[in-house]
């Protein structure tokens, strides 16, 4: 367990390692509770450096012996690692220690699941497996040895011949300590080639459980395609003889990109049309596309510090992003990414968890893993994209793979490259790494004289971290539309630099309608006063699909305040009728159409609430959703059957976007109709359906009609075998259910047989399920809050990062009425009172409750 009184680390303190390392060779022998590991490190003073302390990090680690150039030494340990005095020249440290997989259960370093013994690094788990200067500016070649009797042995780099019962392997591309990998199991390979442009051939291998061999097809042609697209897009071609997948069942994130073996969360790599829904195989796609693209945006260029983890997940997200909108729809992707930036990283940036994109300081880097990093980073890049343009952009990557390749870069590195292929200044957009918070944009607008003018402002407000904000550059995509629905002026890139800033637009024949922010060109809240009738009319006429379906929204935003602040009021009736001639559109995408059916989430709503001055009750906030459906459902049951039909799929099974696009749309039919037939519908889909995605669409909706008990009984003795398919089985009981019984739901199922809370995908799949529940999760009674708060104090005696994380469900707290606030400090401090509270819970729970 680490020290739960963190030390603060702070950017501005950085100083590079005294020592360079030359080259690694690792020997590992294999036991479940007693592995030896044997460290041979060829050290050389580093020139760069002016403190020639030698500290080597390590936790969790007992020293069996140790020497400098063959000579015992006896250093001194402590619980993070090892000191000693080491020469002013080149040397060779040896070091042997010895470990327990089996009984690390935090999941990180060298751990073992179901059997198999298998690791993770990032971001300071490599020093539980020996003693190293584990940060990702120290980078090495690695030469690695395994002996076991497990049959496969897999490591980073190119196979070397070894004796029999051994493997060797060898890394040729220098790498932190973070980057590296071992596996040991008795697996299956699901093999594969791969030629790249220049005509290497590439084995490719996806390793898993016997048993799992169906459900590897879909993973390596999404990882083929990854590879193609890197080499079309980027000019990125892959630099090993050979690429490894593993699927590993007890794993903390979705994947990890270490160099030549990346490790996946068993969910995000498996998938079959019988276990996988649609959002799955499209989830597996991203991943994989991910953790590969990481190989030169992570891996080639890494990190100096932790503190630039935006410089590797920022990019890497946005470029799967791009790969996504390539293989699938571009402005469906572009929403769901929005969608997602705003119901996970804009609470972050108003709460008490808020920081920079580049955090200034951290005690427990496994906290900064967040959407702040991650989404709003890659918005970032998408923001420097769109004001350089594509071709500079591209002129730039060039330029930065070829500068900093085999370096550990700072944004201060990624920066310059665009400044050298530009001109362009960009201290101010510098920014966007440095502030937090996210900025509102108010505009104001005038129509004299044929000159229409727009008149933005922007504030970011104070966040507990910052005070002061600066003005950001704002690139704001704007569209005039004419009275007859045509535009007058096409998307048109204005760039913000001001507090304060007016764009004028001459020659207009009458006043447009603007379409401003279009494609979400920045990540901001855009405040302006619109009607009813402009949504509507932007709702028929935008030709930007991201604006249109935010017309749309606004609408529905609109319509849910006004029925949560006034019982008296009803559904909007001329905007569903509006937005029914949108949906029986046929030449619009169904996954666009089903888009615009999907409500504000119920956090949203409260939060704007909050923003308004209105505290949220999430009981009215669920009732007037639940009332909106209904009526929505009422009003369009004459139309509901011609939708179905058209949402049809007569083809065999196929995860692509047309596919999926209809039944997505499908889903949200059959939701619409089982809110007035009593299931009828959802059980006859339910008994016919050849895949997940229709099965489990059919189950939530009778979950939400009520009459889910057989279909429960029955999906849970048709897929109790299968562990991927139980954790939805455990996850949408929790998440449909109404929220005067999810609480107790969820208590039910932790006394379920297969509820191991050990494994994060199954507590994710009941505890996450249970805080996506809003009305729920929030209940007046406090249930929720007290059934989470003992579990992550459980939790966090075996697995601190994950428990962490949840830790994040409590962030909006403070914008909810004084009981419920009382009732979740009371959980927090609970928390933060428990004995031997590991620093990753303490420090998120310090930083919520303030």
């Amino acid at each position: 367990m680490k020290d739960a009184s963190p030390q603060t680390i702070y950017l501005k303190d950085y100083k590079p390692f005294g020592y360079v390392v030359e080259s690694v060779a690792l020997v590992f022998d294999l036991h479940p509770t007693a592995t030896r590991v044997t460290s041979t490190i060829r050290f050389a003073p580093n020139p760069e450096a002016t403190d020639r302390t030698f500290f080597l990090d390590g936790e969790e680690l007992t020293l069996i012996s140790c020497a400098i150039d063959g000579q015992p030494v006896t250093p001194e340990l402590s619980e993070t690692g090892l000191r000693l005095d080491a020469p002013d020249a080149p040397f060779t440290f040896e070091a042997e220690v010895e470990i327990s997989p089996e009984t690390n259960t935090a999941l990180e370093g060298l751990y073992m699941s179901n059997g198999m013994y298998c690791t993770q690094c990032e971001a300071e788990g490599f020093r539980k497996i020996t003693y190293y200067p584990d940060r990702p500016d120290v980078m090495a070649v690695f030469d690695v040895t395994i002996r076991g009797p497990l049959p496969v042995k897999l490591s980073n780099g190119n196979p070397l011949e070894a004796p029999e019962g051994q493997a060797r392997w060898h890394d040729p591309w220098p790498k932190p300590a973070y980057l590296f990998a071992l596996v040991s199991g008795d697996l299956v390979a699901h093999a594969d080639r791969f030629t790249t442009r220049s005509g290497r051939e590439v084995e490719l291998n996806l390793w898993v459980r016997p048993g799992d061999e169906g459900k590897c097809a879909f993973g390596m042609e999404a990882l083929k395609r990854s590879m193609r697209w890197d080499e079309d897009v980027y000019g990125r071609e892959y630099d090993l003889d050979i690429f490894n997948i593993v699927a590993v069942d007890d794993f903390n994130m979705g994947a990890m990109e270490n160099k030549g073996l990346n490790i996946f969360n068993s969910a995000a790599v498996l998938a079959s049309p019988e276990t996988s829904t649609d959002a799955n195989f499209e989830r597996i796609e991203a991943i994989i596309a991910h953790e590969y693209f990481h190989n030169w945006t992570g891996n080639r260029i890494t990190c100096r510090d932790w503190f630039q983890l935006c410089l590797k997940e920022g990019l890497t997200v946005f470029r799967d992003s791009q790969f996504t909108s390539d293989m699938r729809s571009a402005p469906v992707k572009r929403i769901g990414d929005v969608i997602d930036l705003r119901a996970r990283q804009f609470p972050e940036d108003q709460g008490p968890l808020s920081h920079p994109v580049r955090p200034e300081s951290f005690q427990e880097i496994n906290n900064f893993y967040t959407a702040t990093v991650y989404e709003k980073g890659a918005e970032v890049i998408g923001m420097l994209k769109r004001l350089v343009g594509d071709a500079a952009y591209a002129e730039a990557l060039d330029l930065y793979f070829d500068r900093h390749d085999g370096q550990a870069c700072t944004i201060e590195d990624w920066l310059k490259v665009f400044e050298d292929v530009t001109g362009r200044d960009l201290s101010q957009f510098k920014r966007w790494y440095s502030q937090s918070g996210t900025p509102r944009l108010k505009v104001d607008e005038t129509f004299e004289n044929g000159t229409y003018r727009l008149t933005f402002t922007q504030e970011t407000p104070p966040t507990p971290d910052q005070d002061e904000k600066l003005p950001q550059v704002l690139p704001i995509a704007v569209g005039l539309i004419g009275p007859n629905g045509h535009e007058v002026l096409p998307t048109t890139l204005l760039e913000m630099t001001e507090a304060t800033q007016s764009f004028e637009f001459p020659n207009m024949a009458t006043r447009p309608v603007p379409s401003i922010l279009r494609g979400f060109s920045a990540p901001v809240v855009l405040e302006r006063e619109t009607s009813r009738e402009e949504r509507i009319f932007l709702l028929d006429h935008d030709s930007d699909p991201f604006n249109r379906w935010e017309a749309n929204r606004a609408l529905a935003q609109s319509s849910l305040l006004t029925m949560i602040t006034d019982p008296n009021e009803g559904p909007d009736r001329s905007w569903l009728t509006a937005l029914l001639g949108v949906i029986r559109d046929p030449a619009l995408d169904p996954a666009y159409r089903a888009l615009l059916l999907n409500l504000p989430s119920q956090s949203e709503l409260a939060q704007a609430l909050h923003e308004r001055g209105v505290t949220p009750d999430p009981d009215l906030i669920w009732s007037a959703v639940e009332e909106h459906r209904n009526a929505r459902a009422e009003l369009w049951q004459a139309q509901l059957p011609a939708l179905a039909a058209e949402t049809r799929v007569d083809a065999p099974f196929s995860p692509d976007a047309e596919q999926a696009g209809k039944r997505a749309l499908g889903a949200a039919v059959l939701a619409m109709q089982s809110r007035f037939d009593g299931g009828t519908a959802a059980r006859a889909v339910y008994a016919s359906a050849d895949n997940m995605t229709l099965q489990l669409s059919a189950l939530t909706c009778l979950i939400t009609a009520g009459v889910a008990e057989d279909a429960l009984a029955a999906f849970e003795d048709q897929w109790r075998h299968d562990r991927l398919v139980m954790d939805k089985w455990f996850g949408v009981q929790i998440a449909y259910a109404p929220p005067q019984h999810a609480p107790e739901r969820a208590a039910e199922l932790t006394e379920h047989p297969g509820f191991d809370w050990k494994n994060p995908n199954r507590f994710r799949a009941v505890f996450g399920a249970l805080v996506a529940n809003h009305a729920a999760f929030h209940r007046g009674d406090g249930a929720s809050y007290d059934l989470l708060a003992d579990w992550l104090i459980r939790l966090d005696a075996k697995n601190p990062q994950t428990a962490a994380r949840m830790c994040s469900a409590f962030q909006t707290w403070r914008r909810y009425d004084s009981q419920r606030q009382e009732k979740i400090r009371a959980a927090m401090e609970r928390i933060a009172a428990t004995d031997g509270l590991s620093r990753d819970v303490t420090e998120m729970v310090t930083r919520l409750l303030g």
